[in-house]
């Protein structure tokens, strides 16, 4: 046999199915007639400053014009705000139940006496966190965010370090915050890209608190106010997740819905006018909805294979994927993907189930749309004296290199 380092075998996406004992979905048989493959048209118009369409399950980029354009954020900020206090609260660092007091501060900056939005707090009265989560979230209350920002940070300056810092873990590289509610100030940005990271984000990681952006309506102090989100009441698909508005930002918007097992994020920033954000959001969910789907790939902890293992306890060594691989690509696409995977000629053990054995890639015309470590899925300890012997003097008489995965795949 022809000694290698490494060996690739490609393989096609119904050939890693049988390998994996049915962890991919197989594509159905193809017509006896084979119709043109439709094509996908192009995203929709849209007039704003930048904007992003991200498929939620895979944080696939579907459609983007200049996704990392340094822009205003406005009360776009609101959702860091929210993220950074509902981790917070997750941590047991403060509660919801908690008297939050409104400050002069907070009233003179973002209450009735502004021209912003505003939750009519009281000055020097105490307002339940959640009741605060509420009056920011639906009323785009700035009043609202800056007693949170007092309240979890001690003042908001150093909340806004707070909120970087949650920015950096998610990878927001091109955003930077200077306040809680998103009034216009030097060196406060943000981008449409780390706009739709961070709402993946509160999705995933504060399920409950997210839900707060899709109540339509909130009343405080009493004076009912109506959710800005204006694709609410237009499409039940949608759920969230707010908007923003400043003279210098423009229109904004971050918007998801869902629909069945698929949801979109739409991110508009720096639309002229209101209508046209609500009316360019929904193209872009409706876009996505319509012309892309999710697959499930590889589930976790499913061998994608199990190659020959030397010198180990057992003949073979089952590897996979630590978690789901899944990609979303144009519909009618999925019988054209294609995979190959990157593991050693030779695997000689000792292996530690977890530990990376080589790569798993999945492409579309070419282009990568998925890349995963391969793992392996079981421990594999080393065989006693006399199968360790045999296989080195196997492995010698072959010039130090063992059987090649790629004949015998594992389709157990």
């Amino acid at each position: 046999m022809k000694p290698l380092s490494r060996i690739l075998l490609a393989l096609s996406l119904t050939a890693l199915a049988a390998a994996a004992g049915a962890a991919v979905p197989v594509p159905q048989p193809k017509p006896a007639v084979s119709l043109p493959q439709a094509p996908t048209p192009p995203p929709p118009d849209i007039d704003a400053k930048s904007w992003v369409l991200m498929d939620y399950a895979t944080g696939q980029i579907l459609a983007a014009k200049d996704p990392d354009l340094r822009v205003e954020p406005a009360s776009i900020t609101k959702v860091m705000t929210d993220y950074a206090v509902s981790a917070e609260v997750a941590a047991g660092k403060v509660r919801m139940d908690d008297p939050v007091f409104i400050s002069e501060n907070a009233w003179k900056s973002g209450g009735a006496g502004t021209d912003g939005s505003t939750s009519f707090l009281k000055v020097n009265s105490k307002v339940p966190l959640k009741d605060l989560l509420y009056g920011m979230i639906i009323q785009s209350g700035n009043d609202a965010a800056i007693a949170l920002a007092e309240h979890v940070g001690g003042s908001e300056a150093t909340f806004a370090e707070l909120m970087n810092a949650y920015a950096k873990r998610l990878g927001m590289a091109g955003t930077h915050y200077v306040n809680a509610s998103g009034y216009p100030a030097a060196d406060h940005y943000t981008t449409a890209h780390d706009v739709a990271l961070l709402s993946r984000a509160l999705i995933h990681d504060f399920p409950e608190d997210y839900a707060i952006s899709a109540i339509k309506e909130f009343e405080w102090n009493g004076i009912k106010q109506h959710n800005r989100n204006t694709l609410l009441w237009r499409d039940p698909s949608v759920d969230g997740i707010k908007t923003g508005h400043t003279k210098g930002a423009g229109f904004c918007l971050a918007a998801s819905a869902k629909q069945g097992d698929a949801r979109m994020i739409a991110i508009v920033m720096g639309a002229p006018s209101e209508k046209a954000r609500a009316d360019d959001a929904q193209a872009l969910l409706n876009y996505g909805f319509r012309f892309y789907e999710t697959h499930v790939l590889y589930q976790a902890g499913k061998p994608v294979a199990t190659p020959t293992l030397w010198k180990g306890e057992t003949a073979q060594l089952p590897v996979g994927v630590a978690e789901n691989v899944l990609v979303t690509i144009p519909r009618g696409r999925y019988g054209d993907l294609k995979a190959s995977m990157d593991l050693p000629a030779t695997l000689i053990a000792p292996y530690k189930k977890g530990q990376p054995i080589g790569s798993l890639r999945v492409s579309l015309d070419g282009k990568p749309v998925a890349q995963r470590p391969l793992v392996a899925l079981a421990d594999a300890p080393e065989g006693g004296f006399f199968k360790r012997l045999s296989d080195a003097v196997l492995l010698w008489f072959q010039g130090g290199k063992g059987s090649a995965p790629e004949q015998q795949p594992d389709t157990r």
